[in-house]
């Protein structure tokens, strides 16, 4: 692992996703918490530290699967895998932005304030 090796900073904010990810599991798998508070939990805390100084990486494809939050969202939603409800149609139920967008976003702004 070298200084500035874009793998190891992805590697990084996954494990800050899961880390935070943990924290959060009582409030986020709690059924007794609607699921709208739920879902500002996630995005608040969880794809924020795991976006944080995203504006820099290089869009690779296989970022798409480690930062899509998969996991994090069938947990979330008490939806199986063999329930066999595709995780696009869970973020769009559940009002999230695509992470790929998100990151595209941030870049552009950079950009912006680059310029």
């Amino acid at each position: 692992m070298e200084i500035g090796d874009p793998d190891a900073a992805t590697e990084s904010k996954i494990q800050i996703k899961w880390k935070k990810f943990r924290q959060l599991v009582p409030l986020l798998t709690n059924k007794d918490i609607s699921l709208t508070v739920r879902v500002k939990l996630y995005s608040r805390y969880v794809r924020s530290s795991m976006l944080h100084g995203s504006e820099t990486w290089p869009a690779k494809k296989k970022m798409r699967r480690h930062f899509s939050g998969q996991i994090c969202v069938r947990c979330m939603c008490g939806i199986k895998v063999k329930d066999r409800v595709t995780i696009k149609d869970l973020i769009k139920r559940l009002g999230l932005d695509d992470i790929i967008s998100i990151l595209q976003q941030n870049r552009l702004r950079c950009y912006g304030h680059v310029l």
